[in-house]
């Protein structure tokens, strides 16, 4: 980048600036979201809770139904996403 284009661009830094935050807290945030340890630390403890009677067989087959389905979304999207 010459001095010309600098002076002239100037004024644009701070949307650059705010533009690659912006592309950092959504990279955090999909991170987070798209995480599969909460979703199996999940099933580990519906598992537990069948087994210690909190709750019924239906509850825990509706429950793990859901928390499949996530892992499913987790893993298209990390395919899709290449990470």
């Amino acid at each position: 980048m010459g001095l010309l284009t600098g002076i002239l661009t100037l004024p644009l830094a701070p949307l650059r600036t705010t533009m690659w935050v912006a592309g950092q807290v959504r990279d955090a945030a999909e991170a987070e979201y798209y995480d599969p340890a909460p979703v199996q630390q999940a099933l580990t403890e519906l598992e537990r809770a069948l087994l210690e009677g909190r709750i019924d067989e239906d509850e825990y087959d509706r429950r793990e139904d859901e928390l499949l389905d996530r892992l499913d979304e987790i893993t298209a999207w990390r395919r899709a996403s290449g990470s």
